[in-house]
């Protein structure tokens, strides 16, 4: 058993048995001859399974430590993946903080009366609304975007007393920091254009289940549903994780840095960060001056996503969380004067300079 770092840096080496390729091959076939008749090569088409995408989704259960990986077209259709396992009319407990894109798809199949959705705001909340008719538990943790964390342990805990399944998205912390599985999480999810890739050059989600049974039953349903992720794309994932330490340890040592100085800002009301990961969301004291801020900055680039080697910085109001409703949205705590920094690897310096100057704005 290696250490994660070599684990991570040799994805896909001493696969290729017939060429030694240290790269993985990218496998673009769609469809796999057959030996003869009810013979196979272990391989038919190639959204039931794929050589190139196996590689990845085997580094990735290693990864979260799971039994099966799976990986699909977005981190939404991995959600939609998961939701695919419960029958109609379930109901779930599910994080109030949490992604717009998430929140937009609970609404939609709450107006298809397919499912319903509780929310809870923290572990007491959560403890207060558990009951038997609760089929599963979706926690993020840290939340997006206000940073708020609960025990997974402790609700992996509380939610099988109840036989309810916990799920948990992992996107934030990824498996370097946090391993949902290990704590008693049953399924992860990972928007995987983010951190796992990390080049904002590729779309993605994961899913891993801890149990085989469970693994089993979501890999049939991608196969018969077919969120499949291409050849290609696998190959961009298996890239990109070869390089996630080193890459998640520089982000967090800038986001470290940069939490830290933005609380000296006088423009800044409340800065949010867990104190570990890239993620890093502040309050400014004048939320008439935002826009202002974003046009002085040139480093720093505006715009959705995180997670990627560029630093982003986001306005969830208008972006990623427009689909609250506003009311909803203030009501616990996602207000118009809430900026989101995804932290990249540059010289946190050279990043702070330009905070800096963003800023001076406030001043004009």
């Amino acid at each position: 058993m290696y250490q994660t770092a070599t684990e991570l840096a040799q994805i896909g080496n001493h696969k290729d048995d017939q060429t030694g390729a240290v790269s993985a091959p990218i496998y673009l076939s769609t469809t796999f001859s057959h030996p003869g008749l009810g013979q196979s090569t272990g391989y038919d088409y190639t959204r039931t399974k794929n050589p190139t995408r196996d590689i990845l989704e085997g580094a990735l259960a290693k990864l979260e430590a799971g039994s099966q990986g799976i990986v699909t077209s977005s981190g939404m259709s991995a959600i939609q993946l998961v939701f695919n396992l419960f029958p109609a009319k379930s109901e779930f407990l599910v994080s109030r903080d949490l992604y717009g894109g998430s929140y937009r798809y609970f609404k939609e199949l709450e107006r298809q009366n397919s499912s319903v959705f509780h929310y809870f705001d923290d572990f007491d909340s959560l403890e207060s609304q558990l009951t038997k008719k609760i089929d599963a538990v979706f926690l993020e943790t840290p939340t997006n975007p206000l940073m708020q964390e609960v025990s997974i342990a402790d609700t992996a805990k509380l939610a099988h007393k109840y036989q309810a399944c916990l799920i948990v998205d992992n996107t934030f912390s990824t498996p370097l920091r946090q391993q949902p599985l290990k704590e008693g999480a049953d399924i992860v999810v990972h928007s995987g254009t983010k951190f796992l890739s990390g080049h904002n050059d590729l779309l993605a989600g994961v899913v891993v289940a801890k149990e085989s049974d469970v693994g089993e039953r979501l890999a049939w349903l991608s196969n018969t549903t077919g969120p499949t992720l291409s050849s290609f794309d696998s190959w961009l994932f298996i890239r990109s994780l070869k390089t996630l330490k080193i890459r998640f340890e520089q982000q967090e040592r800038n986001a470290q840095e940069i939490a830290k100085a933005l609380k000296d800002f006088p423009q800044i009301e409340k800065v949010l960060y867990p104190g570990i990961g890239g993620m890093i969301s502040f309050y400014v004291r004048d939320a008439s001056k935002i826009n202002h801020f974003l046009a002085n900055l040139n480093l720093i680039t505006f715009a959705e996503s995180l997670g990627g080697v560029e630093t982003l910085i986001t306005y969830p109001t208008t972006q990623t969380h427009a689909d609250i409703p506003k009311d909803l949205r203030e009501s616990y705590g996602l207000t118009d004067n809430l900026l989101r920094l995804s932290i990249g690897i540059e010289d946190s310096q050279d990043l702070l300079r330009d905070l800096a100057q963003g800023f001076g704005a406030f001043e004009e």
